[in-house]
């Protein structure tokens, strides 16, 4: 059986693949979502990318490379409008986040946090602190601290019930 030599990135054997493949792939992709434009730009973006690629693809897979390459494509494109759609069906809050009162709102929370974390233990500002702003999990902070885990659960429980406490009554 010989080995065909053609190589995807010599100019004429890439050319002779998209006469042979473009229509048909543009009218699968077609019949698949049902509009040409969107057809037409996942088939061009499929020869892009096999281009692209050419060193990687051989020459008798590459239709193979570009129906794929057109089907994910437009996968990722319905996915991406199904998270857009999504998103907009959420409520959308109306703030203004450059108005100074914005800002101000902002500062001063801000500044009552800090007060609250100052007003914890030194065990629960600890474990707080470690998890909430280092990420650390409760497992981590216990092997830091040489603690159990359930040690750490507990005081973590009670300074988020003291901060609450205290960011009220700032």
């Amino acid at each position: 059986m010989e080995k065909n030599n053609k190589s995807v990135c010599d100019r004429k054997h890439f050319n002779t693949l998209f006469d042979m493949h473009a229509e048909s792939l543009r009218n699968f992709m077609y019949y698949r979502c049902g509009d040409l434009y969107q057809a037409e730009d996942l088939t061009q973006d499929a020869f892009i990318k096999l281009w692209d690629h050419c060193k990687k693809v051989l020459y008798e897979k590459a239709k193979g490379f570009l129906y794929a390459v057109a089907k994910n494509k437009f996968f990722n494109e319905v996915a991406h409008k199904k998270v857009v759609l999504e998103y907009t069906k959420l409520p959308q809050q109306q703030v203004d986040v450059e108005s100074p009162e914005y800002q101000m709102e902002g500062n001063e929370f801000m500044e009552r946090l800090e007060r609250a974390i100052n007003q914890l233990p030194e065990g629960q500002r600890e474990v707080f602190l470690l998890n909430r702003v280092d990420k650390k999990t409760y497992a981590e902070i216990a092997a830091m601290l040489a603690v159990s885990q359930t040690a750490v659960e507990k005081k973590m429980q009670k300074a988020l019930i003291k901060m609450r406490k205290i960011v009220k009554n700032i």
